[in-house]
């Protein structure tokens, strides 16, 4: 099985950790999150080391994947999966056997599609987002890359959202809208 390294020990890592334990494609070898935490655990798993480690953990393992969580700002998930790659990672995609994602959508990389999340026919999702619990990505809409659709939020048919953009649990686009970059959509919003 492949090992692969999770950077960033918090509450979205522990969510990620169950989804990775039930997908089955890779074994975690370990967590990369500050100095002052090595030797401790997440769910078992050993930190082994902090950011500054990863050009050498990138000699050792082939796969990391960024499992900070986003709300207010896409920007320290950015800087990781950007220092992971120029590391030499190869961050994969991964989805939860408990969602479903059609055969003619398309998941970028780095991407963590959770439990039973819907992603259907002809959507895109960028590179290095989440994709939460129960969220719905309706046909044809594009998720630009590094965006985080929190619990249970709707995207209807036809909306581009770019890059960099949260929208909040329970949150529930119209069809065919464009949000912008970086946008920071409330909890419980209705988008039109």
């Amino acid at each position: 099985m492949k090992e692969l390294l999770l950077i960033g020990g918090g509450g979205h890592c522990k969510s990620i950790i169950d989804v990775i334990e039930e997908e089955g494609s890779f074994s975690i070898a370990g967590i990369i999150d500050k100095s002052d935490l090595l030797g401790k655990t997440v769910l078992g798993y050993p930190i082994i080391g902090s950011d500054s480690d990863l050009n050498q953990l990138a000699k050792k393992f082939t796969y990391a994947l960024v499992t900070v969580g986003q709300i207010k700002s896409p920007n320290l998930r950015i800087k990781l999966f950007k220092k992971a790659k120029e590391s030499g990672f190869i961050l994969p995609s991964i989805v939860s056997p408990r969602a479903y994602v059609s055969k003619h959508a398309t998941i970028g990389d780095g991407t963590v599609v959770m439990h039973y999340a819907l992603v259907n026919a002809n959507a895109r999702i960028g590179k290095n987002c989440i994709i939460n619990t129960m969220s719905l990505v309706e046909h044809d809409s594009l998720i630009g890359d590094n965006c985080h659709l929190s619990t249970n939020t709707i995207i209807n048919g036809g909306v581009v959202m770019g890059q960099g953009s949260f929208i909040g649990s329970n949150s529930t686009t119209k069809e065919g809208i464009k949000i912008d970059e970086n946008s920071f959509i409330r909890a419980g919003s209705v988008v039109q």
